[in-house]
């Protein structure tokens, strides 16, 4: 409905014109038929108006456009024609109308400064974009400039003045220092938004020489920076002391303590000052106030309030933020700064100014030959903008005359149009603040009737329901439409049926007799079709017998009935709920066809049992109850449901009121706790039984509330602990007179299908309800925020009603009302809705990404205007993936990944990106229609990582002296390959380790060959592939030499291409703690156990074992120190163990369990020295002589001769045979903190080159403790093998003796 307003007496051509309005054709939105009708362009997409572009990358200005048949572009720059032909730098868009400048190959920016516009034009018009402004932004260097330090006295006020350079857009200031950390802020310093930072005292914690400002330009992402300036705060102390230093004693001297200051403003100066602000823009206002003690700052509003949900304080009260200011905001701003000593003000008047913003935007007009219509362009702002027109983007006085068109300032109104009026009409509205820009198109189309509608449509409805048989139309003129049923059957009429706007026969109450065949016929002066739909009713499915309530003992059996009729040609299916969820998964509970059976009934049984019966059509439900009891003793009382109430009394009959008693039965020896009232509704619902109320058990009258229009009949249902009573018998009916409805209908809902409808939905009044014969709904709807009237249409007992021709996502107040044949209810309250959303507009602009390390990356982008979005807004759609591996230089099947960001999110992280790869990504807005444009491909690689581990490793072709390695490059080299790293070691036969040798090995080669082994020796090997960013995972693997028959002494010897590497730990902080490669070696009666380590140093490890299998609890033992390996004594032979290590103060950090078997020892595969011939002669001849020798001392002492060995001993000490002190010569344990310090007293070697004895050896047979520590004559270790090597095999100086030739001849000899 048209807003009423005066009309000057010079118009009444205007006046009869619009009241002969012919409203304008809706296209339904179907694809076929939008692809044949002819349309003039509409822009689709355009850059925004003020673009600023990066300098070094291309230009790109958008410009998309649709019609039928597809337009054509062209583009004026700076008001005269641009020709693109002529410039070899700029290109356009296959199928578009986007410029494309080419930049990165020799083109200047700078060049291409101006003002673009893009006209797209086809047969029937032309729509122009915006005035798209092109400016490079730009990041000048800062001018250089000598700085003098600032001295400055204690509490005195200071301003740092920052002066960036002049950008575009303006640079974003920050303080830092010269270890680039922010400088902290706080109520005393703070930075002010011109960028200066200030100081409302100084402290002595202020002198420092590096405050410096930065200035960020975010679209050239470059940081400039200032010089640094020097602040020195003199104390008053210090002051005096120097005085002090130069004045005699009698001299009077002293510097004035810091004294304290009322508040003086440092900005704005004087006492009042001006702003002027934009509608919808962000008012800031500052006030930064000197002063000791530090000033507080207070804002106040002259004659007002501040905005409670717009007003923000920022910069510790100093910055007043007013968001999305309108004209009302307007008016007097007062800061006051106050400490202890007074009070400083400043007001600074408000004026919000506006650009022009829409009231009603032009919107296309598709008419008919000879129809009329209007083009409305209503535009507000501060100052009120000027409109004009243009016509297919010529102004339209000096545009081709149409005789059909005349313009009325804000309108223009057409009358018997012709096909060759259709144009397309832009609407200017400007004032000194902007300008805005609107394209609507008049189509004029001739077209005979069309029904959209599929032909033969089946529609099946169940019986008594409404029937809707659609008939989508279109047709220009607009056709009319009329139903026929049967083949030759007359026009349908009368009140059994509604005929809807869009075609829609509605049949309100199908019956049996409705089946057949329907006829919908469209017909305007350029022809006529037709088109049939056939109606099928089928019967309601009901639930013919329900299950009933139970009571059932503990441990028995019940069963519930559903028995069910449905219509012969529907399928129907049952499912069984317990309170209102599924079955328990149970094998006690059996469904059947028509019944639920439970056995042996447990208490978790009680509860309510529902049979849903469900067609393609309708659904049904019924429920009962089931209470489970205990089982009564012997002899019991038996406890059972009441017996039915009887005898039922209307009293008092009233229009709203009546009275209802009874007679209640027998309580059955459990007492009636409550009374339950049902009622029936004979007019509208005969046969359903509804809740009404319920009293309690000692009271048997009741005064019952009543609806007008409602066809009463009551019972009453008694209640004990046990269950409830059946119903009563009925009572007699009791008829309520009509009157108009009470209320209205509940949640209302305004939500647009459709980019151009609003759906208005509403909850329909129960038959009771209504009041009255007659129910119908006033729906009434208008545009929020425009001073239009409200539009209202009377509808049948429906639930929805669609406006069409609305514009996208407005806002519109709503409201629906119910009446009936005796009058209206009362008036509806007032619901927000919007009409329907449509995909944004815009792409995200400005997607930065910044690449953190390998596999993570930050992208940035900005946000799109909220009117843009043509929606709710629900996030922002990260679309991903990889383009090609740096490394392999192939390209594999794109996969794209894609990651949402709710709300109004800028950026976001990428996880799990591949290292060494080059990548692309866009974003994307969402709301609920879908998703807007991308935004340009924005390509970023990932640096280099370290590899993955070698694919492989083999070892083959083992001969006395020498190994074969194969190996297989990485399967992710994640960056270019430097080199493989080959550690290897031999160990003993008890699983000592010996000198780690390294060899580092060109990354082209795949094999090697090992020399110089010794034979019948096992080696263990480490392997591992390194890029520029370092080493990856290594592999291990072991071999063995083969042995000789014989055994000869060979030292192990490098080959030239080998090197011994001194070990030394390198440690590497894991990046979570874990025990991995839990390792054991068992004999017949103690295990080894050995694993590694990653996590916080000093660790104290404990080990947990037991007998697999068992369910004993776990033995604990605790390891001693922080060494990675501990020997477990005293298991059974041939038993199977199992076996996990832990750390103490990590909660529940455990590795993983290993299992391993103790038995008979195995043989070592080192020659036995035992099993030597020369070794047996040795000691047979030893023996010989101590025998001898005794043979010598027992001759002499018969003889009576004194052997003096005991005066020989204690004149002549023996070193080796002395007792050590507890502080001399022991063997250290390994501990991380020691890596560095100095050899330990008694573990050097001597100088002479022999190797002194050692004490507590049995340490080293224990934990395996000392790289170079004892060694049998054999040259095999005594200690035991530590699993914390095979982590970091050459790292760490695992021996606290100093290497020596002398050391490396007794490892393997």
């Amino acid at each position: 409905m048209m807003k009423k307003k005066s009309i000057p007496a010079s118009k009444p051509f205007l006046i009869l014109f619009l009241c002969q309005i012919i409203s304008a054709l809706d296209v339904p939105l179907d694809s076929k038929l939008l692809e044949e009708l002819s349309q003039p362009p509409t822009i689709t997409h355009q850059s925004p108006k003020d673009y600023i572009v990066d300098p070094r990358e291309n230009i790109v200005i958008q410009c998309e456009a649709k019609g039928k048949p597809p337009p054509s572009f062209s583009w004026t720059r700076n008001g005269t024609h641009f020709d693109i032909d002529k410039d070899a730098q700029v290109t356009m868009k296959p199928n578009s109308g986007t410029l494309v400048i080419n930049i990165m190959n020799g083109g200047k920016a700078e060049a291409y400064e101006g003002v673009y516009q893009c006209t797209a034009r086809n047969e029937r018009g032309a729509a122009i974009s915006n005035n798209i402004v092109i400016r490079p932004s730009r990041s000048p260097l800062w001018t250089k400039e000598k700085l003098e330090p600032h001295h400055v006295r204690e509490g005195d006020s200071l301003v740092l003045h920052c002066r960036p350079p002049v950008g575009l857009p303006p640079p974003i200031i920050f303080w830092m220092d010269n270890a680039f950390q922010r400088l902290p802020q706080s109520e005393r310093v703070s930075q002010g938004l011109n960028g200066d930072l200030y100081f409302s005292n100084v402290q002595p914690e202020d002198t420092r020489e590096d405050y410096i400002c930065y200035a960020r330009f975010n679209h050239t992402q470059t940081i400039q920076q200032k010089q640094p300036i020097s602040v020195k705060v003199f104390s008053m102390d210090s002051l005096n002391d120097t005085i002090a230093a130069n004045l005699s004693d009698t001299d009077i001297y002293g510097a004035k303590p810091v004294t304290e200051r009322q508040p003086v403003l440092l900005t704005p100066t004087g006492s009042t000052s001006t702003k002027v602000e934009l509608r919808g823009n962000v008012l800031l206002l500052e006030c930064i106030a000197a002063g000791l003690p530090t000033p507080v700052i207070r804002w106040i509003k002259e004659g007002g309030e501040l905005p409670s949900n717009r007003t923000f304080f920022e910069n510790f009260k100093k910055t007043l933020k007013i968001i999305d200011v309108s004209e009302a905001d307007s008016g007097n701003y007062k800061c006051i700064a106050r400490n202890t000593l007074g009070s400083v003000h400043h007001v600074i008047s408000v004026t919000v100014k506006a650009a022009p913003y829409w009231i009603t935007a032009p919107r296309n007009l598709v008419l008919s030959p000879g129809e009329d219509g209007t083009l409305i362009c209503r535009a507000n702002g501060n100052p009120k903008p000027s409109i004009s027109w243009l016509a297919n983007g010529v102004p339209i006085a000096i545009a081709p005359e149409d005789p059909s068109r005349k313009v009325d300032g804000d309108t223009i109104i057409f009358s018997h149009v012709q096909e060759r009026s259709s144009a397309v009409y832009q609407c200017n509205a400007s004032n000194e603040y902007g300008y805005l820009l609107a394209n609507a198109f008049v189509n004029v189309l001739a077209e005979p009737p069309r029904i959209l509608t599929p032909a033969n449509k089946l529609y099946q409805v169940i019986a008594d329901s409404p029937a809707l048989l659609d008939c989508a139309y279109f047709g220009s003129p607009k056709p009319e439409i009329e139903w026929f049923k049967g083949v030759k059957g007359s026009i349908l009429r009368g009140n059994e049926y509604v005929f809807h706007d869009n075609g829609t026969l509605e049949i309100p109450v199908a019956q049996k007799d409705s089946t057949g065949t329907y006829t919908c016929v469209a017909r305007n002066e350029l022809g006529k079709i037709q088109n049939e739909v056939h109606l099928e009713i089928k019967d309601p499915t009901m639930i013919i017998k329900q299950p009933e309530y139970k009571v059932v003992q503990r441990y028995g059996q019940v069963s519930f009935e559903c028995i069910i009729k449905h219509d012969s040609t529907l399928l129907p299916t049952v499912i069984w709920l317990k309170d209102n969820d599924e079955l328990p998964d149970d094998e006690r509970f059996l469904v059947g066809k028509d019944n639920l059976t439970i056995m042996n009934v447990t208490d978790k049984d009680d509860g309510t049992y529902t049979c849903i019966v469900n067609t393609t059509l309708d659904s049904v439900s019924a429920s009962a109850v089931l209470t489970v009891v205990a089982a009564p003793p012997t002899p019991a009382i038996i406890y059972a449901r009441p017996n039915p109430p009887f005898d039922l009394e209307l009293t008092g009959q009233l229009e709203r009121s009546i009275e209802l008693s009874w007679i209640p039965g027998d309580e059955n020896n459990s007492p009636i706790t409550h009374f339950v009232i049902e009622y029936e509704d004979g007019l509208h619902e005969p046969g359903v039984w509804h809740y009404q109320t319920e009293v309690p058990g000692t009271q048997t009258t009741v005064q019952l509330k009543l609806s007008p229009y409602v066809n009463y009949s009551f019972r009453v249902v008694a209640v004990n602990k046990i269950g409830r009573s059946q119903p009563s018998e009925p009572s007699e009916q009791y008829l309520t007179k009509s009157a108009s409805p009470d209320e209205n209908p509940a949640n209302v809902q305004g939500i647009g299908s459709e980019p151009d409808n609003l759906v208005i939905t509403w909850e329909s009044l129960k038959g009771f309800q209504s009041n009255g014969p007659g129910l119908q709904y006033k729906v009434s709807w208008r545009q929020k925020d425009v001073d239009d009237e409200w539009t209202s249409v009377i509808v049948a007992n429906v639930s929805k009603y669609i406006v069409s021709g609305t514009p996208t996502f407005v806002p519109y107040e709503i409201k629906v009302q119910a009446l009936n044949d005796l009058g209206y209810a009362p008036e509806p309250s007032e619901v927000i809705g919007h009409s329907g959303e449509d995909l944004p507009m815009v792409a995200p602009g400005n997607v930065q990404v910044h690449v953190i390390n390998s596999t993570l990356a930050k992208v940035h982008w900005d946000p799109v205007p909220l009117k843009t979005v043509r929606g709710h807004l629900q996030g922002y759609k990260v679309y991903y993936w990889k383009v090609q591996s740096l490394s392999r230089r192939s390209r594999r099947h794109v996969e794209k990944k894609i990651l949402t960001f709710r709300g109004n999110k800028t950026f976001g992280m990428l996880p799990g990106l591949e290292p060494y790869s080059s990548y692309k990504l866009n974003v994307r807005v969402v709301n609920g229609k879908g998703e807007g444009p991308a935004s340009p491909d924005k390509v970023f690689k990932t640096p280099e990582g370290v590899p993955s581990s070698p694919s492989y490793l083999k070892i083959t072709n083992p001969t006395l002296d020498s190994l074969t390695l194969e190996w297989g490059s990485p399967t992710h080299p994640n960056g270019v390959l430097t080199s493989y790293i080959l550690k290897f070691q031999p160990i003993n036969n008890t699983h000592e380790l010996g000198p780690l040798v390294e060899i580092r090995i060109p990354a082209n080669e795949s094999s090697l060959i090992l020399k110089n082994l010794n034979y019948s020796t096992r080696y263990k090997f480490y392997f591992n592939a390194q890029t520029s960013v370092g080493s990856g995972s290594q592999i291990t693997e072991e071999a063995v030499t083969i042995m000789d028959e014989g055994y000869s002494e060979i030292l192990f010897a490098t080959s030239p291409v080998m090197h011994t590497v001194r070990p030394t730990f390198y440690k590497v902080q894991p990046l979570y703690p874990r025990i991995r490669n839990v390792t054991t070696a068992a004999a017949e009666t103690y295990a080894n156990i050995s694993w590694e380590y990653e996590g916080p140093d000093h660790a104290n490890f404990y080990v947990e074992y037991g007998v697999a299998g068992s369910k004993e609890d776990w033995k604990k033992e605790i390891v001693n120190g922080s060494r990675s390996f501990f020997v477990l004594k005293g298991l059974t032979p041939g038993t199977a163990y199992k076996v996990r290590v832990g750390a103490e103060g990590l909660s529940g950090f455990r590795s993983s369990e290993d299992v391993f078997e103790t038995g008979p020892a195995m043989a070592s595969r080192q020659v036995d020295i035992a099993t030597q011939g020369w070794f047996i002669g040795l000691m047979c001849a030893v023996a010989l002589l101590i025998l001898i020798l005794l043979i010598v001392c027992f001759i002499r002492r018969n003889k009576g001769g004194k052997y003096p060995v005991k005066e020989k001993e204690d004149a002549h000490a023996d070193p080796e045979i002395q007792p050590m002190k507890e502080d001399d010569g022991t063997f250290g344990e390994y501990s991380d903190a020691e890596d560095h310090k100095p050899l330990k007293k008694g573990s050097r070697t001597p100088s002479d080159r022999t190797v002194k004895k050692e004490d507590s050896d049995d340490s080293l047979v224990d934990y395996g403790e000392g790289v170079n520590g004892q060694f049998n004559e054999d040259g095999s270790f005594i200690g035991q093998y530590s699993g914390k090597k095979e982590k970091e095999p050459a790292e760490g100086n695992e021996s606290s003796e100093a290497p020596s030739p002398v050391n490396a001849m007794n490892s393997f000899v």
